[in-house]
C-alpha cells in the first residue's frame, strides 16, 4: 500500500482561493443541501448551517414538510424547500439551479425515499456530494452506483463504508477495496475517521487536523455541507473534499483548549469555522494557538 499524501497547511492552501474583495453573494455560489425526515431534521440543519459558514452566497435546504419550521427558525439565513410528504421525502424535485447538491444528512431509508432519490440519480450530471442514509440506500440497490456523475464526492463513515465495499481483514484490504471501488465508478471517497482519508484514482490523501472531539453525532452532516459549499463556490471536487476535509477537522483543534473534548459537539465545528479560516489565511497572526 503507497503511503498516502498529507493533507497539510501547504497542501491546503495552495488549492485555497481568497474571496474577491467585488464579490457578492450571487458570485458566492448556491449549494442545495437534501435531505431529513422526522425526527431527523437536525442533521439538514447542521449541513445547511455549515454551507453557510463556509462561504457560500447562497444555501437552500430541501426538507419534508415537518422539517420546514425548524430549519428556518434554527438557520434564518437559509432558504427552504419543501416536499409534498410531511414525514419523509416523496419526490425530490425544485425549480432552482444550484452550483451544488449535497444529499442524505437525515434522510432516512422509506421505500418511497428510495425511489425518490432513484429518481433524482437519473436527472444528475454533476458531481454530488453524498453522505448518510443515501449511502445506505446505495448499499441496498448497488446497480444504482453507475447513476453517479463522475468526480461525487462519497463520505462514509467506518460502518457505512463497510456496506458500501463489504467487509475487511486489515487497514491494507480496506484501502485496496476502497480504492477499486472508486476507480470503477470514478468517485472521491472520503473515508470519515481517525485520521479521515481520502481517494480518488490514483491519488490517496490523509488527513493531519481533528481529535476525538469530531466523534460526536451530526460532525458528519457539517463536513457534508462544508463540501457542498466548496462545490458551489467553484472548487473541483478534489479540491472542495481535501478542503473541507482539512478545516472540519481545523475546527476541533482550535476549539479543544476552550471546550474540551466532552463538551464539543457538530454545533461547535460551525461556531468554530471563521477562526478556521483566519489560521488558514494567516496562521498565527490572529493569535490562534493549537494545542
Amino acid at each position: 500500500m503507497n503511503s498516502p499524501m498529507p493533507i497539510d497547511l501547504i497542501e491546503v492552501r495552495n488549492r485555497y482561493i481568497p474571496i474577491p474583495k467585488d464579490t457578492h453573494k450571487g458570485r458566492q455560489g448556491h449549494a442545495l443541501v437534501i435531505g431529513g425526515s422526522y425526527g431527523k431534521i437536525g442533521a439538514i440543519t447542521l449541513a445547511s448551517r455549515a454551507a453557510l459558514q463556509t462561504g457560500c452566497g447562497l444555501v437552500t435546504a430541501f426538507v419534508p414538510k415537518c422539517g420546514y419550521q425548524i430549519v428556518q427558525i434554527s438557520n434564518p439565513e437559509v432558504m427552504v424547500v419543501t416536499d409534498k410528504n410531511e414525514k419523509h421525502l416523496s419526490n425530490i424535485q425544485f425549480e432552482l439551479t444550484p452550483n451544488a447538491i449535497g444529499i442524505g444528512p437525515g434522510l432516512g431509508q422509506d421505500p418511497v425515499t428510495q425511489k425518490a432519490f432513484y429518481d433524482f440519480l437519473v436527472m444528475q450530471e454533476r458531481p454530488l456530494v453524498i453522505d448518510a442514509d443515501a449511502l445506505n440506500i446505495l448499499a441496498l440497490n448497488p446497480q444504482w452506483f453507475a447513476l453517479l456523475p463522475p468526480e461525487s464526492i462519497l463520505t462514509p463513515h467506518l460502518k457505512e463504508l463497510e456496506r458500501l465495499i463489504g467487509k475487511w481483514q486489515h487497514e491494507e484490504e480496506k484501502i485496496s477495496k476502497a480504492r477499486a471501488f472508486a476507480q470503477q465508478y470514478h468517485l472521491i471517497l472520503v473515508l470519515k475517521g481517525a485520521p479521515s482519508q481520502i481517494l480518488f484514482a490514483n491519488y490517496f490523501y490523509e488527513n493531519t487536523t481533528g481529535n476525538p472531539a469530531l466523534a460526536t453525532a451530526g460532525s458528519g452532516d457539517v463536513l457534508t455541507g462544508m463540501i457542498t459549499s466548496l462545490l458551489a463556490q467553484s472548487y473541483s471536487p478534489m479540491d472542495a473534499a481535501i478542503i473541507g476535509v482539512y478545516l472540519h477537522g481545523l475546527t476541533a483543534d482550535i476549539a479543544l483548549p476552550h471546550t474540551g473534548y466532552q463538551s464539543f459537539i457538530a454545533s461547535t465545528i460551525c461556531h468554530y469555522l471563521g477562526k478556521a479560516f483566519l489560521f488558514l489565511e494567516k496562521g498565527n497572526e490572529n493569535g490562534i494557538v493549537l494545542p
